[in-house]
């Protein structure tokens, strides 16, 4: 069992206890997390350890991903990489799950909705460590299944393939999350939503994304908004205008500027008419589709990097919309200043996206190459960037 130890994390607990809203008293701490008083009070003076579960119970009650708790940060992605065998493990026998016991599809559901809000909070550490007994008892619960549950258990499993691949595309295990995103679109097939079954094809983009078939890619989307339900619901508007929000972003990988604009467009249209919100696991509406604005402009490259900077420079997301999402539009403005000659207003959005999601960053392929850039170009303050630079691996 890990633990931590030094004045450092008791001094981060302390910092977050004071500035959490409303204040935390160590006593309202203690009781929060169900630790004793004593040992709270003892690891903020730096007179103790304290233990990985210890910790994670000490970020929930404070609300926070303990990744910014740890003392030793240049490991905290070593516990999301060490469980992916575990994660690979279970979905390995997701047609023979070992024997165990099962909850109630209701139970189950409450676990599923929590690991999606994770997923879309970057919490990233605390999904990977629940997800491989989920899977499994998942996989137990629909293949036990009698005819009279429907679809449901189906539609479960998507859910959570969904959020584990989430964790295997964004660190790395691309093969993995391409196995993922095969028993989604397997699952999808008896969870019976045509709209479960348009955010499959959403993700299965990533399959692209890696292996930079933007081409085939945006030939894919392009089928699934054929098949895709008409949108007469406020569920169908968000799905096709999800399709419609990726299909502009890889169009734009795929340096085609004129499908690019046409696929924004419709996603504007279809925006327009629905409020901001999450739809079959995916954020879609005006705000979304604003921030995929930004994502076109950079996927097109540094020529369109004007356009990113003249929506920047009018608007920010707001602190509503997942982490996920805002930290990733301030990483491709990041990239867009950076090509702008804007070196030290790249440097604070890297920075900004870092205090918003810092896993979702710290693991962002474009942040270690834009701030070994910057350490390049020396044209930030040293001290800062150095130890920014150090802390996402850059090179």
């Amino acid at each position: 069992m890990s633990v931590h130890a030094g004045s450092g994390v008791g001094k981060r607990i302390a910092y977050y206890r004071s500035v959490a809203r409303p204040k935390m008293t160590q006593q309202q701490l203690a009781d929060a997390a169900c630790v004793a008083l004593g040992t709270i009070r003892k690891i903020e003076r730096g007179e103790r350890g304290v233990a990985e579960a210890t910790l994670d119970a000490i970020a929930a009650a404070l609300g926070i991903d303990p990744v910014r708790l740890r003392h030793d940060r240049a490991a905290t992605h070593t516990p999301v990489h060490d469980t992916l065998p575990a994660l690979s493990a279970a979905i390995a026998a997701y047609d023979i799950p070992e024997d165990g016991p099962t909850r109630s599809l209701p139970s189950l559901q409450v676990a599923v909705t929590e690991a999606a809000h994770w997923r879309l909070s970057a919490q990233y550490t605390r999904l990977v460590r629940r997800l491989p007994s989920l899977l499994t008892e998942l996989a137990r619960a629909y293949h036990a299944a009698p005819t009279h549950q429907g679809p449901q258990p189906a539609q479960l499993l998507v859910s959570a393939y969904r959020s584990a691949d989430a964790v295997a595309y964004k660190f790395g295990a691309h093969d993995l999350s391409a196995r993922l995103i095969e028993l989604m679109r397997w699952a999808a097939s008896d969870a019976e939503d045509p709209l479960l079954t348009a955010s499959v094809a959403y993700v299965r983009t990533e399959t692209f994304f890696a292996a930079r078939a933007y081409s085939a890619g945006l030939r894919c989307l392009e089928q699934a908004m054929d098949s895709a339900p008409a949108p007469s619901t406020v569920g169908a508007i968000a799905s096709k205008g999800a399709l419609h929000m990726r299909a502009a972003v890889i169009a734009g990988r795929a340096r085609d500027a004129a499908a690019a604009e046409t696929h924004l467009a419709e996603a504007s249209k279809l925006a327009d008419q629905i409020p901001e919100g999450i739809y079959c696991g995916t954020a879609f509406g005006p705000d979304t589709v604003r921030i995929h604005e930004v994502s076109v402009a950079v996927s097109l490259g540094d020529d369109h990097a004007g356009r990113a900077l003249v929506i920047a420079d009018a608007w920010q997301p707001p602190a509503d919309l997942p982490a996920e999402r805002r930290s990733g539009f301030y990483i491709e403005l990041a990239r867009a200043q950076l090509w702008s000659g804007r070196a030290g207003e790249a440097f604070e959005s890297l920075q900004v996206a870092r205090r918003i999601a810092p896993q979702h960053t710290r693991e962002h392929p474009w942040v270690r190459e834009d701030a070994a850039t910057l350490r390049r170009l020396k044209r930030a303050d040293s001290e800062a960037l150095t130890n920014f630079a150090e802390w996402c691996a850059a090179t």
